[in-house]
């Protein structure tokens, strides 16, 4: 192998598990933050602690404040957790002018392996080379999406599908989370999950604070349906109409139940309600959202009793 092909191969291995590398601050994630619709006070929180994160840990030694610099989103499906932590880590980075900040997207399923020992590999590698390079080069994000895929609940795995293999994984999660706490006080992890019972005890214990991320209560859902409705308005001005309409309070109050993503899906729905509709979209109506609606709650009420 010559020299170019092997500073290639080196160059993918370092990288294998990093989806994206972006610089914040990023106004495209500050609108993902913004378009999360969820209690204000639940937003500050997440937002101080992961400032906190960067002007703590440089500061104070661990055996004060055992910080591992780890945020963990629990919740639902399409409640917008990954979203919610984009633009969070936005947030941050925005938080500190003078500093230059980095996120970094992890593909969890790209270190999976079903050969013994690979994936734990993969995930020493990701973690003590990937990850510890980028923040000893300055302030690091770094997001873990569907972290159960990475630090999976040993205690509950069955004996088959090579457990061995994947309990020496989430040992590696937890060996790299606390190496890396000592060695990067800069750096800060915002993991997500939609079965919290699914992820490790350990690695639980090792976040700063565990946020449950909820489906929308009956505010929430008219707000999330008023901003759909406005944002198809800058198109298609008489749909923003139709949050003035008798009949919106009833159709927010048929939203509860669905998150945030299938509220918005809803109203695609009620706007293919008829090849009518799907070539004028301004025709939709209050009825035609209500419609779509009822047809969303039934849709996942029967897929929940199917599972």
């Amino acid at each position: 192998m010559n020299n170019h092909a092997m500073l290639q191969n080196k160059n993918q291995n370092a990288t294998k598990g990093i989806q994206r590398i972006r610089c914040l601050p990023d106004p495209g994630l500050g609108a993902l933050w913004e378009s999360i619709i969820l209690d204000v006070a639940l937003k500050e929180q997440l937002l101080s602690q992961a400032v906190l994160n960067f002007t703590l840990r440089t500061k104070v030694d661990r055996t004060v404040l055992p910080l591992h610099g780890a945020i963990l989103l629990v919740g639902p499906p399409g409640t917008g957790k990954t979203s919610l932590a984009r633009g969070l880590a936005h947030r941050t980075a925005e938080s500190f002018p003078n500093g230059s900040f980095r996120l970094l997207e992890v593909e969890p399923h790209a270190l999976t392996s079903s050969a013994m020992g690979k994936t734990q590999r993969a995930v020493t590698d990701l973690f003590s080379q990937s990850i510890a390079e980028a923040a000893a080069c300055g302030p690091t994000i770094v997001l873990l999406d569907e972290v159960e895929t990475l630090a999976a609940d040993r205690s509950k795995m069955s004996l088959e599908a090579n457990p061995v293999d994947v309990h020496r994984a989430t040992d590696a999660v937890l060996v790299q989370l606390d190496a890396l706490a000592d060695d990067h006080p800069n750096l800060l992890f915002l993991a997500t999950s939609n079965f919290p019972q699914a992820v490790d005890c350990a690695f639980t214990s090792r976040c700063d604070l565990v946020v449950n991320v909820p489906l929308p209560d009956s505010e929430a859902c008219a707000r999330i349906l008023e901003d759909c409705l406005a944002g198809l308005g800058k198109t298609f001005p008489e749909i923003s109409k139709l949050s003035s309409s008798p009949k919106f309070t009833r159709c927010a109050a048929e939203c509860m139940g669905l998150d945030g993503r299938a509220i918005r899906k809803m109203v695609a729905s009620a706007l293919a309600s008829s090849p009518q509709t799907a070539m004028n979209p301004e025709t939709v109506t209050i009825d035609d959202l209500l419609a779509a609606a009822h047809a969303a709650k039934v849709g996942r009420s029967m897929k929940g009793e199917a599972s």
